[in-house]
């Protein structure tokens, strides 16, 4: 009897293994980020121009403070409004908050229009930041308290550095909402991924197309340097794999 039960459900475990195997599978969260954080920068703005269409990357002066700096993450947005006023902190208690709020390997995204001369972060931020397991931070204006950053060694791309405030100068006008950073659309959630060439943000809907051909792209790129190297020509390499 027990044969026979093993017979008839046989062809059931069969289906649901095909199943499970024969479905695309997708990525996690956490394989998509990763998969974003081995990839080189250059590679996925290319995916995003030759999909697409689509220009993404941000300013050509949006720098990272130390030389190595290589992360990606999904974006939490905080976006600022020049004013002058006098409600001290209260006035930025949202930039707290989606510090706070932010889940373990966010990106924080902030926007200071006008803010060129203005330090939108500094060492108290950024040390909350790292505490809190955040990926890395992205400034469309200035930083400050260098010293504290470089020593708990958070990774911080900005537009400039300033010894200024924020405060009593700016407020707070949307948390998660969208903005424009440094030229580069960016939406709660949109993956951002950043290393020594500069910053890109990913339409989230878009991530995992994005991510493969860009991995496709580096490994071409990738293949392309031994080629160059024995052969001693760019134009051979480039008639080989068909990219430059």
């Amino acid at each position: 009897m027990k044969f026979r039960w093993y017979l008839m459900a046989l062809p059931v475990v069969a289906f649901t293994g095909w199943l499970m195997f024969a479905q695309p599978q997708q990525p996690s969260g956490d394989a998509l980020i990763e998969g974003f954080r081995q990839t080189e920068v250059s590679s996925v703005s290319d995916a995003l121009e030759q999909l697409y269409g689509q220009r993404n990357y941000m300013s050509h002066d949006m720098r990272p403070l130390a030389a190595k700096t290589k992360f990606a993450g999904p974006a939490v947005t905080v976006l600022l409004k020049k004013e002058e006023h006098k409600e001290g902190s209260a006035a930025s208690q949202g930039m707290l908050d989606a510090i706070d709020n932010a889940k373990p390997g966010s990106v924080y995204v902030m926007v200071l229009p006008d803010g060129a001369d203005y330090a939108g972060i500094g060492g108290l931020m950024v040390t909350a930041m790292k505490v809190r397991g955040l990926a890395g931070a992205v400034v469309d204006g200035s930083v400050r308290d260098l010293p504290q950053i470089g020593r708990i060694q958070f990774p911080v791309f900005s537009r400039g550095v300033a010894p200024s405030t924020t405060i009593n100068h700016f407020r707070v006008v949307g948390v998660n909402v969208p903005v424009t950073c440094a030229g580069a659309t960016v939406n709660s959630g949109d993956i951002i991924t950043a290393d020594e060439d500069g910053v890109v943000a990913v339409p989230k809907a878009k991530a995992e197309e994005v991510l493969k051909k860009a991995q496709a792209l580096d490994n071409t790129e990738h293949s392309m340097y031994p080629f160059i190297e024995k052969f001693q020509s760019i134009k051979k390499a480039v008639e080989q794999f068909g990219r430059i």
